[in-house]
């Protein structure tokens, strides 16, 4: 039986520690072969990442600043990447109708079509590399897990 009251102690344990640094390599060693199979398609992972955010979007368009929040970058990050995207025909900016100081990114019939052949080994290799590894029991505490740590740093902003 799990509680949603974490233990709370005055330092971490070894073995917390190494549990930290598991979750750390791995996650690092997923970007790594998860961004090496988006070069296949000719995209970062960053650029997956705009193209799915746009193709999830209403009208598939959505305000820079909104992306940039979605996304968690500073705007000018963002200005700076959409600037290569759009280079390559796969995003379009333009001014936002209601607001000149924004912009409204949108997604090319090009940046589409792009994204479409590129999801589908994406997502084979995510199945590959995450999902093959992990039982359905597994998925319920890594969910319960991820759950738990979501609620707790949520609460942590709350107080901030």
């Amino acid at each position: 039986m799990t509680t949603d009251v974490p233990v709370v102690r005055r330092r971490m344990t070894s073995r917390e520690l190494r549990i930290w640094r598991a979750l750390l390599d791995t996650t690092a060693d997923l970007r790594r072969i998860l961004g090496a199979q988006l070069q296949e398609s000719n995209l970062s992972p960053a650029d997956y990442a705009v193209l799915l955010a746009l193709s999830e979007a209403a009208g598939r368009e959505v305000r820079s600043t909104q992306l940039a929040a979605m996304m968690e970058w500073e705007r000018s990050r963002l200005s700076h990447h959409l600037g290569r995207m759009e280079r390559r025909g796969l995003i379009r900016r333009d001014e936002c109708p209601t607001d000149n100081r924004g912009a409204l990114v949108s997604l090319t019939a090009d940046g589409a079509d792009v994204f479409r052949r590129a999801s589908s080994p994406h997502l084979r290799a995510i199945k590959r590399h995450f999902a093959d590894a992990l039982t359905p029991a597994q998925f319920d505490a890594l969910a319960e897990i991820l759950d738990a740590i979501r609620r707790h740093l949520d609460r942590e902003t709350e107080r901030s």
